[in-house]
């Protein structure tokens, strides 16, 4: 019992490490946080610093998440739902930084972070490696086609819980791989809020081939 609460609390200090922030420092000496979303993750780190910079990022980020699962499998073998619990753990940890404590505008205290897409695909890959190749691509697609980062996001939270639904159908997958695609897309619908709020008002920022529409008709 007590190896699964220090996997647990370690889920979520990995999950917590903010790469986003350390790597655009050390890339350009600015702090992530005062850029644009103002998010740790790998977007808004190659806003801040570069293509080179958000992709170190977004890599960094995957590994937290499939790392919390390696470590709750080496701890505990065969236990899914501790397994999906460190992911979920992971992902919470990224979202909401222990590391990352601070106060706002009104003095109040809060947690920053990302909004989980990649540390999500991070823990569904430590969960099902074969998540990578159905995932991605359908992150990729989103990015580029529907053209909103936020979207490509969502994704991947979707794409997990599709996944793992099916594999549980056919009998193929535990229910606690189900249970953490739910988690982690609610997870990820919260943390980006208000980025949904923009899109239904028209003023979310494009990327991929809406920008590219939207450049020549200016």
């Amino acid at each position: 019992m007590a190896l699964i609460l220090v996997g647990l609390i370690a889920a979520y200090l990995i999950g917590s490490i903010p790469n986003g922030l350390l790597i655009v420092w050390l890339f350009s000496g600015k702090d992530v946080r005062k850029i644009e979303s103002g998010r740790t993750g790998g977007t808004n780190a190659m806003r801040a610093a570069g293509f080179a910079a958000g992709l170190l990022t977004t890599l960094l980020d995957v590994l937290k998440g499939a790392g919390a699962v390696w470590l709750a499998r080496w701890l505990s073998p065969g236990n899914f739902w501790l397994e999906a619990a460190a992911a979920v753990l992971a992902v919470i940890g990224h979202n909401y930084s222990i590391y990352l404590l601070e106060r706002n505008e009104d003095g109040r205290l809060r947690l920053r972070g990302g909004a989980g897409g990649t540390c999500a695909l991070g823990g569904a890959i430590g969960l099902w490696p074969l998540s990578l190749v159905i995932m991605t691509p359908i992150a990729i697609a989103a990015f580029v086609l529907v053209g909103y980062a936020s979207v490509a996001t969502i994704s991947i939270g979707l794409g997990a819980t599709v996944v793992f639904l099916v594999r549980a159908l056919m009998g193929v997958g535990p229910w606690a791989h189900v249970a953490y695609g739910a988690a982690s897309l609610a997870l990820i619908l919260w943390a980006l809020r208000p980025n949904l709020k923009r899109i239904a008002n028209g003023t979310e920022r494009p990327v991929g081939l809406r920008a590219a529409r939207m450049k020549k008709q200016q």
